[in-house]
């Protein structure tokens, strides 16, 4: 199982569960575990009887809430601490320091830092990365209406003493009013729904997509855009 790693206190739930969407469309069996503090997944995606911490299914997808570690999923699923879970990826969503290291976040397949520019979301999100014990690479997330080059630079000089290695890409999240408002209407319907996101938007998920899956090729990421398109 691939172990990707989504770092930061910025809200990526609606990110996570798209890739999870597209990933899954490409045949993929896809846990999403949020072990934010806010557990939003809680609260946006449906379950029939939610507990301090359980496993539910939406869109195709498991999406796990409330745990701390692999081992207490694996408990929960019925699974023994050396037995591997029965999924190919595993999107780990993590805004603290404890869950960081709880998850063996150092350890992913694929790490990616998810900020906004306000100071906020900037230090508090660098703190986790603060804690590193050795260097990491790492794929910048950057959440922002547009992305000035003056925000990255910026973002370079609070993270230098930080033993993070950024990969040259860069990944460049543009929502806009609309994919706001798509988002908020899945919450109310209960469904991941596509087709109104924005043009940016799409891009940023394929291009994701493609950092998690090792060959993909973008013709096969742009089949399955359509593909989801047509449906929702």
């Amino acid at each position: 199982m691939r172990k990707i790693g989504f770092v930061g206190v910025y809200d990526k739930t609606d990110t996570l569960l798209y890739t999870a969407k597209i990933l899954r469309c490409l045949q993929k069996r896809v846990l999403v575990i949020d072990s934010c503090k806010m557990q939003k997944a809680r609260y946006v995606v449906p379950s029939i009887a939610p507990t301090v911490n359980y496993v539910t299914t939406f869109e195709g997808v498991d999406i796990a809430v409330g745990f701390q570690n692999m081992n207490q999923i694996k408990g929960y699923l019925g699974k023994t601490y050396e037995e591997e879970l029965d999924y190919d990826i595993a999107l780990i969503d993590v805004d603290s320091v404890e869950n960081f290291n709880g998850f063996e976040i150092e350890l992913s397949d694929n790490l990616f830092f998810a900020t906004g520019f306000d100071l906020y979301t900037l230090k508090k999100g660098l703190e986790i990365l603060y804690g590193l014990s050795q260097p990491v690479p790492m794929t910048k997330m950057l959440f922002a209406n547009k992305v000035l080059k003056e925000d990255n630079e910026y973002l370079d000089f609070l993270a230098k003493d930080a033993k993070v290695v950024w990969n040259e890409n860069i990944i460049s999240i543009l929502t806009s009013d609309m994919d706001n408002h798509v988002f908020s209407e899945n919450q109310r319907v209960a469904r991941l729904k596509y087709k109104n996101l924005s043009a940016n938007f799409k891009e940023s998920l394929a291009t994701i997509v493609m950092t998690i899956v090792p060959g993909l090729k973008i013709n096969e990421v742009a089949k399955t855009l359509k593909t989801i398109d047509k449906g929702v």
